[in-house]
């Protein structure tokens, strides 16, 4: 299942990379329009320490960003991820609100709040499962390199849950546009879960590292990429860890923007990390 799927999204990004145009100057000096793009992906998860058969993954993701305010712009996000582990599913949906200030020609600072929830197709707990996040982000813009910097805090809550859990995270995301159209993602967060109860505490620590490779056919608002993201997942009162890996290749549809530079410098160009396992307690 891994091989046939990287070798899927290699070709998927190889085969018409280089048709796209060179890159072009960033105009700051355009009036711009509601823009943003909804994704699919599929894809396959798997530990490095067991193997209980196939774990199947699959979701997507609805963007949308408005300006307002001359350089002031609201994104809102709706993500859903999902696993399917032997007909039993695994599932999380997001909605995200960004608030930033941007010039498309340096740099966008804002800050962000994620609200998310987690269920089961069958056989999990009854109740209702959520988490909160708020932070700061920032991007600056340095020709055709993108520089993406993000942290938060947040909490998980759950019906009757005897302890507390606190979420806190940081995020870094380096984009490079070979061209206007092929975009290469380079990612790498620290994430920890810390239970408390009763002067008692453990920390579920996460350090995920991503690579993304997205191409825009030119002229068309349709999109293909794969992503390979990697978790390490520890607990402060275990010496072992665990080894998550994710591997997906994803279609996507844009509108309100040209290339993938226009899209990333003018639309919905913030997101939020998803983890490998989709449930809080594994993976984020």
């Amino acid at each position: 299942m891994k091989t046939l799927l990287l070798s899927v999204c290699l070709a998927a990004l190889t085969t018409s990379a280089f048709a796209a145009d060179a890159l072009a100057p960033v105009d700051d000096t355009v009036v711009r329009q509601i823009s943003g793009y909804g994704e699919i992906y599929g894809g396959g998860v798997w530990f490095d320490e067991f193997d209980d058969g196939d774990i199947w993954a699959y979701g997507g993701a609805v963007r949308i960003n408005v300006p307002f305010a001359e350089r002031w712009n609201a994104q809102g996000d709706l993500t859903v991820d999902a696993i399917d582990i032997e007909g039993t599913r695994l599932h999380s949906i997001g909605g995200v609100l960004h608030l930033n200030w941007r010039n498309p020609a340096s740099y966008a600072v804002g800050g962000f709040a994620e609200v998310k929830t987690y269920g089961f197709s069958d056989g999990g707990p009854d109740q209702d499962i959520w988490d909160w996040k708020v932070g700061p982000e920032a991007q600056v813009y340095f020709g055709n390199v993108t520089l993406y910097g993000q942290a938060y805090y947040g909490g998980l809550e759950a019906d009757g849950l005897p302890f507390d859990v606190d979420l806190m995270g940081i995020r870094g995301v380096a984009r490079y546009f070979a061209q206007d159209n092929l975009r290469f993602d380079a990612e790498l967060g620290f994430h920890r879960m810390n239970i408390s109860q009763g002067g008692m505490e453990l920390d579920f620590d996460v350090v995920a590292l991503a690579l993304q490779a997205t191409y825009r056919f030119t002229d068309t608002p349709w999109s293909v990429f794969g992503r390979y993201q990697y978790e390490n997942v520890s607990i402060s009162e275990a010496s072992d860890s665990l080894d998550l890996h994710k591997l997906t290749i994803g279609l996507r549809a844009s509108f309100g923007s040209g290339t993938l530079l226009d899209e990333d410098r003018n639309g919905a160009t913030m997101d939020t990390y998803r983890p490998n396992f989709v449930l809080p307690l594994v993976g984020g």
